[in-house]
This record gives C-alpha cells, structure tokens and sequence, in this order.
C-alpha cells in the first residue's frame, strides 16, 4: 500500500468518531430533557403533597348545627352543579383583637359551570335581619359573634332563600399576611382618602403590601360608607387572584401555604378543591358583582341597615337562577 493509500485509509478511519461524537451529543441533550422532566415531576409531586397537607390544616367540618336546605348534599365530585359559598370576613386578629369576633365581611358566591358565570353578592355588615336560631333581629354581622359559622350560614340562607353549600372564614389579619404571601397587590383607588397613615388617590394605581392592603379595605367613614368599603373588599380579593395566578408567585407557594394556616377555615375539602380547579375553572372568565342595599336607620340608638325590599328581591331571584334552583 503507497503512502496516499494509507493517508485516505487513515481520514476515512477518523470520521467514524465524529458520528460517535455527534450521536453521544445528542444522548445528553436527551438525558438533560429527561433529568428536566424528572425534576419538574417532582416539584409538582412536592406541591401536591403541601397542598394536600395544608388543606388538611384548613379543613374543618360541617357545623351540625347548620341547617341543609337542599334535600341531598350537593356533591360536585359526581355531578358538575352549580354551588354556593359563604366568605366571612372575622374581625379577630384584627387590631389585635383575639375574641370570637364579628363578620365584617359576608359576600356569598355562586359558581356555575354550566354558563360559565360566577357572582359574589356583598351583604351590608350592619343589615337587620332575622338571627336564626338566636330568636331576635340584630345586625347580620352578629349572627358570626352568637353562633359562629353555623349561625352565619343559616341567617344567610335565610336571608336569600339559597343554601349555602360550602363556608370560608378568614381572619382579617389572614388578609394581611395572604397579600404579602403572594408578592402584593395592585389596585386603582376609587376615592381619594387616608386611612392609618396611608394616602391613597383617586384613579392611581397603587402597589400595596398586605398592612397597605388592609388599611385600604377598611376605611368606611369618608367614601361611601360601609358601600364604599365593601367595593374595595372585592377589589382586595380580585387583586390576591391576580396576583396569586402570576407564574412567578407560584414559586413562593410555600409561603402562600403558610400564611392560609392558622388564618383560614374551611369545609371544601381538597378533593372537592381538585375538582373545582379541574371543572369548574371556566367559570371565573365572567364575574359579575352584586350589591345588596338600603338605607341606614337608628333604632334604639343603634345604627342599622333597612335592607331596600325590591333590591332584596331582585338578588334573591338572580341568585337563584344562578343556582338553577327553579330548574
């Protein structure tokens, strides 16, 4: 064999690695996918598994003194139906309060899956109404204060003529600590006022963190009274789901967990969690807000809302189509 022989001979011997190396190139891309894969699996495993322990914390049971309005218990695990829940809003750990508290905050929401519409109707704190099960009228916010949640959900359901299916109770420092958890709120101030040493400005866009957030939700006295402060309850809720949805805050969901224990209770249980997030997630692209109203009246000294009879039938009506009750 001559020299230029054995020189082809050798670089066509050399090529044969370079596909080696091409293929070997390629294997650890792949590796690298599948490690990636691996690794997200297991984030998601891990957020799981806190999820699920977190709800655990939060879960509570049925009041048995909480009266069923439906004939059977709805139960959106078998059947997509439409539900409803009450939110209580305690004034416990507010301002350092540590009793049973008030619920300065009852808004009940309806979800249906099948036009995809959810309502949150807010109900004046200081509305006189029937306490049922304390065999007097007073302001609904007291029914809280008598008989906890059962007392609440019962003096709701007969208020509206809806069950109520489910309960969330959330402590007024809960509010403070879930808005900090998930990275601040923003939120566009409908008046110009100040409230604990804050100033906040008519049509401003304002990055809040969670002491900011409740001052804002608390001010009733100088824009529009308990009206007023119940909007910008909603506009605090809207603004911890926005926030709460952003991709980059689901990193701190360690926190998020963190700051719902010990200040939320609820009876949903995280299977009934599961399947709200899987079928009911269509729901949320329509919300439309209710406003039950009336005039304030002092009875005895004491200052009450007269709810507006025609207002009241017309939320009760809606909320009942809502709840395909007539159907």
């Amino acid at each position: 064999m001559d020299r230029r022989e054995q020189t082809r001979s050798s670089r066509h011997r050399r090529r044969k690695p370079r596909r080696k190396r091409k293929f070997g190139c390629f294997g650890f891309i792949v590796v690298l996918l599948l490690i990636a894969i691996g690794v997200a699996g297991f984030y998601a495993w891990n957020v799981y598994r806190n999820v699920e322990q977190t709800t655990a914390v939060l879960y509570t049971e049925k009041p048995e003194g909480q009266v069923l309005v439906r004939e059977e218990s709805i139960d959106i695990q078998q059947e997509e139906k439409p539900f409803s829940v009450l939110l209580l809003g305690i004034d416990t750990g507010d301002m350092g309060r540590v009793d049973q508290g008030r619920s300065d905050v009852m808004m009940v929401a309806t979800v249906n899956p099948n036009t995809n519409r959810t309502t949150i109707t807010s109900i004046p704190r200081d509305s006189l109404t029937d306490i049922v099960g304390y065999g007097t009228q007073d302001k609904i916010n007291h029914a809280y204060a008598f008989g906890g949640v059962a007392m609440s959900a019962n003096t709701v359901q007969n208020l509206l003529e809806i069950p109520i299916d489910f309960t969330v109770s959330v402590n007024m420092q809960g509010f403070e600590d879930i808005v900090d958890a998930v990275g601040g709120i923003t939120i566009t101030p409908t008046d110009t006022f100040s409230q604990d040493g804050y100033q906040f400005y008519e049509g401003q866009s304002t990055f809040m963190d969670g002491t900011m957030a409740l001052a804002y939700s608390r001010n009733r006295y100088d824009t529009g009274g308990d009206y007023g402060r119940q909007a910008r309850q909603r506009q605090l809720i809207d603004g911890i789901l926005h926030s709460a949805l952003n991709v980059s805050t689901l990193w701190n969901y360690n926190e998020i967990l963190a700051s719902l224990q010990g200040n939320v209770q609820t009876d949903i249980t995280f299977d009934d969690m599961l399947t709200i997030f899987n079928n009911y997630r269509g729901a949320i692209d329509i919300i439309e807000n209710y406003q039950l109203s009336g005039s304030g009246s002092m009875i005895d000294g004491v200052y009450y809302e007269i709810l507006d009879p025609s207002s009241l039938a017309e939320v009760i009506d809606q909320l009942q189509y809502e709840l395909e009750l007539n159907n």
